[in-house]
């Protein structure tokens, strides 16, 4: 049986975010924001996630590094919870951010270290 890119999409997006993170993104929709849903199930996570060549947690850190250059930390909130399922460790975090600052600004980086903390704290992966 041939799965369509958008169900292998909401498969890689539970995965990624946790059991569930879809089902609450569907009860929230509307009309209105439906499609954006859609398109990212299908295209972002259907086809480009589940793409071979990089891993997940490459993509990850890829994905943590952009947002924080384009200081999205709703997005980065979300994807650092992803990177974290997938394996990335708090030191990885830390150097990845690090190296953000250089590249991104500091103003940037330290938006997105103000978001990290709060998903390391929520998971009780620092003080």
């Amino acid at each position: 049986m041939h799965r369509s890119s958008r169900e292998i999409g909401r498969q890689i997006m539970n995965e990624l975010m946790g059991e569930g993170y879809v089902e609450g993104k569907d009860k929230k929709a509307n009309a209105f924001t439906a499609v954006l849903n859609e398109y990212s199930e299908e295209v972002c996570f259907g086809r480009i996630w589940a793409r071979e060549g990089i891993d997940r947690k490459l993509r990850s850190i890829l994905n943590i590094a952009m947002l924080t250059a384009l200081n999205r930390p709703v997005q980065l909130r979300h994807h650092l919870e992803g990177a974290l399922n997938n394996g990335v460790t708090v030191n990885e975090l830390r150097e990845i951010l690090l190296h953000t600052a250089v590249y991104c600004g500091l103003p940037a980086a330290g938006e997105a270290f103000k978001v990290a903390e709060e998903v390391l704290k929520s998971r009780q992966l620092i003080d």
